[in-house]
């Protein structure tokens, strides 16, 4: 049993620091890099958790992070090695034998081991996996043998099953009796005679229970199952519908083969999230560590698309050269509508993509959403038409016909902003439809079409009335 003191001890290994103290950690750690002994960097690591080291190696560069992973290294924490950026991973993983990978991964959770060996070359996990003892080593290949970004990858194949028959007391024999079971867990499984699970319990309604009441008495079966083929990204969405801890993960044959955790979740939620926004941006997987070369191949796709598509902007302005000629307040103006166009599109086309990725939009209410984004274009639409026509007719009070030009830019800024709207929402469900990601490329055309709605719109009507 802890002491007082060991438990004060402990709670302060854990109390969440502020980012000056952690600043001011690394930078010592800087300096102990670049002028230190490795007996004194080893001692000043003692004080970091294994995430806050994790982020230290990824700020740290050249020479000073060599210096680091050749000491952490040494005995490499599993922790430590799990929370290392993929590319950081592999460089620790590269300068290690097969046999010491394998024992470090050994000592981590299923799930946590099948993603530090998922990006590796199957050779290499091949050999690694050759070292790794029997028992261990089936529980990974488990994981491995899913699509990658399902929940069968993402799930930990250590659980705690009991049958319906079982009674409380036996139940607690069994977890204090049994040294093959998961260091953590909130939940049991309660399973067939086939290995289907039939409910589940959480520990404290056990511990509260009378030792001769059978499991089925108590078990809750409004559970949650996940089939081990479901995307990972859906995953947190059950768990945050339902309240979940803990979710059992079934296999074809409705067997129960693993369960996912709330911690495993959130990991996955960071992660859709940060593929998103990275999709949005048209960067791909970029890292900050990434160089020249890797980061200029990563944009270079969608950079490409986007020349294609205002080049097409381009051909719609080449088409009104002559009356733009005539008159230059036109080439003043349309950037305005296009602006207005675009930045309407991009923020329609967010609500979309997110309520797409929470599996909000549904068949039943996109033509509410259609109609709503439909009025919401107009209704903004008047509101800047009227600014944007108003300022124009005062700009351009010496033209003889700055009325009617405010009247042009104040009709194109309304259908501009109305196609901005209705493409916002149009665009990411088709690529839904197309089996492409709505993050990706929604953007890219959604801008396009505002630009070119936008400049025919307003160039066209002011060809017609004003020339």
């Amino acid at each position: 049993m802890q002491t007082s003191k060991e438990s004060q001890d402990a709670i302060h290994r854990i109390d969440p620091e502020s980012s000056e103290e952690i600043s001011s950690r690394f930078d010592v750690l800087v300096g102990l890099l670049e002028n230190g002994t490795d007996q004194a960097i080893t001692s000043h690591l003692q004080g970091f958790h294994h995430s806050d080291l994790a982020d230290a190696v990824g700020l740290i560069t050249g020479n000073l992070r060599r210096r680091l992973l050749g000491l952490v290294k040494i005995e490499l924490d599993p922790d430590l090695l799990f929370e290392l950026e993929d590319h950081l991973r592999h460089e620790v993983t590269d300068s290690l034998s097969p046999k010491e990978v394998a024992d470090v991964i050994t000592e981590m959770d299923s799930d946590e081991a099948v993603q530090v060996l998922e990006d590796m070359d199957e050779h290499e996990r091949v050999e690694i996996l050759s070292e790794v003892p029997d028992e261990e080593r089936e529980d990974i290949e488990v994981g491995l043998a899913y699509p990658e970004d399902t929940a069968g990858r993402r799930m930990q194949t250590d659980f705690v099953s009991v049958g319906t028959n079982w009674t409380v007391g036996q139940t607690i024999d069994y977890l204090r009796d049994e040294e093959d079971l998961p260091d953590e867990f909130f939940d049991l499984f309660v399973i067939d005679q086939d290995s289907k699970p039939q409910g589940v319990i959480s520990l404290s309604r056990i511990l509260r229970s009378p030792r001769p009441t059978l499991m089925s008495e108590i078990t809750d079966e409004t559970q949650v199952i996940v089939p081990a083929e479901m995307p990972q990204e859906e995953v947190p969405l059950l768990f945050e519908k339902y309240d979940l801890t803990t979710a059992g993960v079934v296999n074809a044959q409705g067997q129960l083969i693993g369960m996912i955790t709330v911690d495993d979740v959130m990991e996955v939620a960071r992660e859709e999230f940060e593929e998103d926004v990275l999709r949005l941006g048209g960067v791909g997987e970029e890292n900050v560590d990434d160089g020249v070369i890797q980061a200029s191949t990563k944009r270079f796709t969608w950079l490409l698309v986007n020349l294609g598509t205002a080049i097409l902007a381009s051909i719609v302005i080449g088409m009104f050269d002559a009356t733009l000629e005539q008159m230059v307040a036109l080439a003043v103006l349309m950037p305005i509508v296009a602006s207005m166009g675009g930045n309407a599109g991009t923020q329609t086309l967010t609500i979309t993509v997110r309520a797409l990725a929470m599996k909000d939009l549904t068949k039943y209410n996109t033509f509410r959403t259609f109609r709503k984004e439909l009025i919401v274009g107009f209704l903004n639409g008047c509101v800047f038409a009227c600014l944007a026509g108003i300022i124009t007719v005062f700009w351009f009070s010496h033209l003889g016909n700055a009325n009617l030009l405010g009247a042009i830019i104040a009709v194109a800024m309304i259908i501009n902003l109305v196609v901005a709207g209705v493409s916002g929402v149009a665009l990411p469900i088709l690529l839904e439809k197309l089996k492409v990601d709505p993050a990706v490329a929604s953007g890219v055309f959604v801008t396009t079409i505002t630009d070119v709605v936008g400049f025919l719109a307003f160039l066209g009507l002011a060809s017609i009335f004003l020339l």
